[in-house]
């Protein structure tokens, strides 16, 4: 994958990734097929979660930020709710 391939794509977390240097592991959809990444991110993301690739950083490894998710009530919630 290139990073223009990656790069503003939305995955979700399979395992928490802890913040900082500390990796978790994310889920992409590239071409109709799962492919997985160590992920960072400055904030801990919950196993579950939405997060935006906003770098690549080559062999299988990305830097993503939390994705607001829509609830049912159709209430978008931040990061600052712990979402």
């Amino acid at each position: 994958m290139t990073s223009e391939t990656l790069v503003g794509r939305i995955g979700t977390v399979i395992t928490a990734i802890r913040g900082g240097e500390r990796a978790g592991e994310i889920r992409l959809l590239v071409g109709g097929l799962p492919h997985y990444y160590l992920a960072y991110s400055l904030v801990p993301l919950p196993i579950g979660a939405e997060a935006l690739v906003i770098h690549n950083r080559g062999a299988r490894q990305v830097d993503v930020e939390p994705w607001p998710t829509v609830p049912p009530d159709g209430i978008a919630r931040g990061v600052d709710e712990g979402l």
